[in-house]
């Protein structure tokens, strides 16, 4: 085994939550138990569905602030913190490998972690001492996104973790007119969305507004599912897009909050 092999992460798609998350009896110890069993990162690279810019940003990169961008929330929630290292090294990497190919690059450098990114790592990595850089998404389309994460694939074999953070379903309009449990369209999409990834149905994925059952009620607007396509094009390049696995599944206030990996 080569010692690029050796030193490969994995590529990952979670279900990040809300900030309530942190309260939950299983979630967070299902997020600590899946970063328990990973090598360790030289660094994190995270891809939100709470930050969508074009052309595709990065974010801070010395200091690295957090961004409440929740609203309604108990007072706690927004005293939360997570310190951890910039990463400029990472951010030189990501503009070599985008730009190379031609791929529009641009710096928001006040721009810190917003919920979907800070909230998993809080749980999975929670000493806050490996160096994290956020990047948006400059698309919605799974097709151009999964291309993003091809042009990124060479960052794992240097240790970076590449994670893509949403909601395997997430339509909260349609939760405040259903009673409790878990609603038909959320419980309908999971299930497609497994077999699809179970049978490696790629096409299907790429193309699950209309392939998937109540498609358009689990994402009336995609942003939540689309780094899935960013997790795929990471693993995809390596030859490593069979090789995945739901980690975590179930449903968290109605919504599916599985979670894979890829590698």
């Amino acid at each position: 085994m080569s010692a690029a092999t050796q030193e490969r992460m994995p590529a990952l798609y979670l279900s990040h939550g809300a900030p309530p998350l942190a309260d939950d009896p299983i979630w967070p110890g299902e997020l600590a138990a899946w970063s328990a069993g990973l090598p360790r990162p030289k660094a994190i690279l995270m891809v939100s569905a709470h930050w969508e810019e074009a052309p595709l940003a990065l974010g801070a990169v010395e200091t690295v602030p957090l961004v409440y961008d929740f609203w309604g929330f108990p007072e706690h929630y927004y005293k939360v913190r997570y310190a951890a290292p910039g990463a400029p090294k990472l951010a030189e990497s990501v503009r070599k490998l985008l730009r190379a190919p031609g791929t529009p690059v641009q710096d928001i450098p006040d721009r810190g972690l917003d919920h979907g990114a800070y909230v998993p790592l809080v749980e999975m990595f929670p000493e806050a001492d490996i160096p994290v850089l956020q990047i948006s998404m400059p698309t919605l389309d799974p097709v151009r996104l999964m291309e993003i994460g091809r042009k990124l694939a060479p960052l794992r074999d240097e240790g970076v973790l590449i994670v893509g953070s949403g909601f395997f379903t997430h339509n909260l309009a349609a939760l405040r007119h259903t009673g409790p449990g878990v609603p038909t369209w959320s419980a309908e999409f999971d299930e497609w969305g497994r077999r699809a990834l179970e049978n490696r149905d790629w096409d299907a994925l790429l193309d699950f507004l209309r392939k998937a059952p109540a498609g358009r009620y689990a994402h009336p607007r995609t942003e939540h599912f689309a780094p899935l396509f960013v997790t795929m094009g990471a693993a995809d390049v390596v030859g490593e897009l069979d090789a995945q696995k739901s980690v975590i599944d179930g449903f968290w206030m109605g919504l599916a909050k599985r979670s894979m990996q890829f590698g």
